[in-house]
């Protein structure tokens, strides 16, 4: 529903602030705008409107029988205003914050610092909602989502870089052939029946690419559906696993598992995806929180 007969509401907000401060130089500064630009809108509603708002009074202005009319209407309509959009952002900032996240990335990485989270950030109010293989950052009722992905980023998503992604082999000390492989160069995988997951078929290929080695010479073994079970195949020493640095960080510094032959970067970025819609502020704050974890584990 339009209203065609409404005047401007910047000259209309420029007009309220001025007759309630009594100064178009007080208005300006709270508008965060020029003395002059006050001074235009205030002439625009004016000449709109067809009558005098202001009369000269001395070095100052004085409200017209109009103006005091204007001036009520007007303040009435935006302490209203103000009141709405302040209880809506209430509303917004005290329902639960949910995060989409895949399951493994949730499971290793995100759970061990979930308590963390919540003393740092207790007016977040998190729920998570996991999902398996890569979750749809536009799916109803997601405030956020947590994934790798690489650019370009869509238009109509608000994209909080947190890290470059890297990805090596991992295999656990319980391996038969551990003492043997944490020595070997990246060469000895070629003769491992490699543990893979259906929900990242080219990690060992690109991996392959990365070391100079023939990604057709790779033998695999068991299979996965998802990165989580993998990794826990390799944690119980089953064999040789590829994964983000980021999910086996916590499993490589407790000694569940090693990476000998190190990680590679990939396109790939570790992101906070946000629907433009949101605009609460407390997905920046989760960014900023998460940007931050990332970085203290590189650092150690």
């Amino acid at each position: 529903m339009t209203h065609p007969d409404l005047p401007s509401l910047n000259a209309l907000r420029a007009f309220e602030a001025a007759a309630r401060l009594q100064s178009v130089k007080q208005a300006a500064k709270e508008l965060h705008v020029t003395h002059g630009a006050v001074s235009r809108q205030i002439r625009a509603l004016e000449e709109e409107l067809g009558v005098a708002l202001f009369v000269k009074e001395g070095r100052g202005v004085k409200l017209t029988d109009a103006g005091m009319l204007l001036r009520d209407a007007a303040g009435d309509a935006f302490a209203r205003l103000d009141g709405a959009c302040a209880e809506l952002k209430r509303r917004t900032e005290e329902a639960p914050f949910v995060l989409g996240c895949p399951g493994s990335l949730l499971a290793r990485w995100f759970i061990p610092r979930l308590d963390r989270l919540n003393r740092e950030l207790p007016e977040l109010r998190l729920q998570l909602s996991a999902s398996e293989g890569g979750p749809d950052p536009r799916r109803p009722g997601l405030d956020a989502t947590l994934l790798f992905a690489e650019p370009p980023w869509p238009a109509d998503m608000r994209v909080f870089e947190l890290a470059a992604e890297s990805i090596g082999p991992v295999l656990s000390p319980r391996h038969a052939r551990f003492a043997e492989l944490r020595q070997a160069p990246p060469q000895a995988l070629l003769d491992e029946a490699l543990l893979h997951t259906a929900s990242r078929p080219q990690a060992w290929p690109s991996w392959a690419a990365s070391q100079g080695l023939p990604a057709a010479g790779l033998r695999y073994g068991a299979g996965f559906e998802h990165l989580y079970y993998l990794l826990e195949a390799a944690v119980a020493g089953l064999g040789v696993a590829i994964a983000p640095q980021q999910l086996v960080a916590d499993d490589l510094a407790a000694g569940r598992l090693a990476a000998p032959w190190g990680f590679v970067e990939t396109p790939a970025k570790l992101a906070l995806w946000v629907p433009l819609r949101r605009g609460d502020g407390r997905a920046e704050r989760l960014a900023g929180w998460l940007k931050m974890q990332l970085a203290e584990r590189a650092v150690h």
